[in-house]
């Protein structure tokens, strides 16, 4: 399992793989927002409330998956910090 973190205006962001997705987490002072997509890296990117919640949305592109996390999170996008391990994900 891969870590990686990062920090940024409030909120913290975790990647991590599990045997069957990669995972950014994100969590703020208010709210909680998640981007996965399956381990092989070539699906959809489903959008959660959380890493175990329900789906809430899917996209192609990481910009609209990051869009609807932070809409979550209630900051602007370009505000969510992405390590490194997490700037490929998307189609």
């Amino acid at each position: 399992m891969t870590d990686t973190e990062a920090t940024a205006a409030g909120v913290t962001a975790e990647y991590y793989e599990t045997d069957d997705e990669r995972v950014l987490a994100f969590s703020g002072e208010r709210a909680s927002a998640t981007i996965a997509q399956n381990v092989e890296g070539y699906a959809m990117l489903k959008v959660r409330p959380s890493p175990d919640g329900d789906e809430l949305e899917r996209y192609y592109g990481f910009d609209m998956a990051l869009d609807h996390a932070a809409e979550l999170l209630g900051v602007p996008p370009h505000d969510l910090p992405v390590p490194d391990a997490a700037a490929d994900m998307g189609m």
